[in-house]
């Protein structure tokens, strides 16, 4: 119990050291990974059952000739494909917000070091150092965030892609 107080205490004081602009990146990131961990979900339990599904229904088919029969096929793995690319496209917009909503706080905090530079003049160094790193440290929670999104939803758009031609090639059309 003691470790988490301590953890909570050490978020506060980022959070505080960084600015309110923190809470948007915290917000970004949470968003992100709670989709990047339902489609991880999806792709290894949800996908397998529904592939099954339009195997065994395809191979039931006496028709896997026809136009028809290609044109039933193509629907069936276009559906499936837009189940397997389903909210990757926020993914990848969150991951590139993450940087943007830090260089907000970059920009906030440079003009609090303006002000400040403004009413004390440059003769209090720690007055200036809090705004500077209230400038920095959105910026470096921004690009952290963006970084461990980016390389876990590229590996989901990539496994995404070979579950479809997975399916693809499971369907043979003569």
């Amino acid at each position: 119990m003691l470790t988490l107080v301590g953890l909570w205490e050490s978020v506060r004081e980022f959070i505080a050291t960084g600015g309110d602009v923190l809470y948007f990146v915290a917000a970004a990131l949470f968003l992100m990974w709670a989709l990047m961990i339902e489609r991880y979900w999806y792709l290894t339990s949800v996908f397998p059952k529904i592939r099954n599904k339009i195997i065994s229904d395809w191979d039931a088919r006496t028709d896997t000739t026809s136009w028809y029969a290609h044109r039933i096929r193509d629907a069936w793995i276009s559906e499936a494909n837009d189940g397997l690319t389903a909210r990757l496209l926020i993914i990848r917009t969150l991951v590139a917000m993450c940087p943007l909503i830090g260089l907000l706080g970059t920009v906030t905090g440079m003009i609090g070091v303006f002000e400040t530079m403004a009413t004390q003049g440059t003769g209090n160094p720690r007055l200036m150092a809090g705004g500077i790193s209230m400038a920095t440290i959105p910026t470096m929670a921004g690009m952290v965030a963006a970084l461990s999104g980016l390389f876990f939803s590229s590996r989901l758009e990539a496994k995404a892609k070979v579950l479809k031609e997975k399916l693809v090639d499971s369907l043979p059309h003569h």
